[in-house]
């Protein structure tokens, strides 16, 4: 099982950086949960992408570390592409926790030095 959450994450972090929206139905479960922004669904997953991709077009999400226990994964990473001055000469980083069921992401907790305008 472990490789199997593993390679979901690697996934839902490729998805992301190649823009793929269209693989989050595959990646994240229906009633899925965002604690960070209080939202439910894959829709929620979709607009959260592409407002990000709008506001950074260049972004990249790397994993600089990631540890599974079961059906849980935790993970380090950082951000790349996102234009100087937002951020200052710090790359922003990102600490995420997925919950996994029956082989999708069902919740997601994290944290994230990003500053998001309008937030």
């Amino acid at each position: 099982m472990t490789d199997d959450v593993r390679a979901l994450a690697e996934r839902m972090y490729e998805a992301f950086n190649a823009r793929d929206l269209a693989a989050a139905e595959a990646i994240f479960s229906a009633d899925f949960v965002s604690h960070p922004l209080g939202t439910v669904g894959v829709d929620s997953v979709v607009k959260a992408w592409s407002g990000l991709h709008a506001m950074f077009p260049d972004i990249q999400v790397i994993v600089e570390d990631m540890l599974v226990d079961a059906d849980k994964v935790a993970v380090r990473t950082s951000l790349h592409g996102i234009p100087a001055g937002v951020e200052e000469q710090v790359l922003p980083s990102m600490m995420e926790i997925f919950w996994v069921r029956d082989g999708r992401i069902a919740e997601l907790w994290g944290l994230s030095s990003l500053s998001r305008p309008g937030r």
